[in-house]
């Protein structure tokens, strides 16, 4: 797929090049970045470099995950990343995101992956995203929540962070929750 730019109201959704590199090494020198997620502990500059200018590209060249620096309208500063990853059932996306810890707190993670969600919808056909988290990581499982992600419980063991298994919260989002049309009919469960 071409790399594309998305906006939102505040922000500017682009994929990471190269020349995110330095802003990248910088915000995840963060220890609740590092604890959080899956980046590297510690994270050097080398892997900042990989992500941003190997890693990326080649998950838009490869169609399979779309990461972008998220960073405020008119060329403004680097506010976070969002990443979407292709998983093996049609249709069926995940989502991931972190924010600089100076831009935490102000909403703008939630608006951006809303775009996200909204173009998944829209342009890649995708019919459910899912969220997961560690348990206890609370900021994202709240982010998650604006954006509109119904928890679904949690996983076992289903997540590897820094050689340990950890258990997740899970949640998702489907087209209808933002008024959307899907690719294929849903008849949820009867309660």
């Amino acid at each position: 797929m071409e790399p594309i730019t998305l906006t939102t109201e505040r922000l500017v959704l682009r994929p990471f090049g190269p020349k995110d590199a330095d802003r990248a090494y910088t915000a995840c020198q963060d220890p609740d970045i590092q604890r959080w997620t899956v980046v590297p502990s510690p994270y050097t500059r080398a892997d900042a470099e990989l992500f941003t200018g190997k890693l990326s590209p080649a998950g838009w060249q490869e169609d399979s995950s779309y990461n972008f620096a998220v960073v405020l309208r008119d060329d403004g500063p680097l506010v976070g990343a969002l990443g979407l990853t292709r998983l093996s059932h049609p249709g069926t996306y995940e989502v991931g995101y972190w924010t600089a810890r100076e831009h935490r707190g102000l909403g703008l993670t939630t608006e951006a992956v809303l775009g996200g969600a909204h173009w998944a919808f829209t342009a890649l056909a995708a019919d459910r995203l899912e969220w997961r988290a560690e348990v206890g990581n609370d900021p994202s499982r709240a982010v998650a929540r604006r954006a509109g992600f119904r928890m679904e419980g949690e996983q076992r063991s289903a997540l590897v962070n820094k050689g340990i298994r950890r258990d997740t919260w899970t949640g998702s989002l489907i087209p209808a929750d933002l008024g959307l049309p899907g690719t294929q009919p849903y008849l949820p469960a009867r309660s």
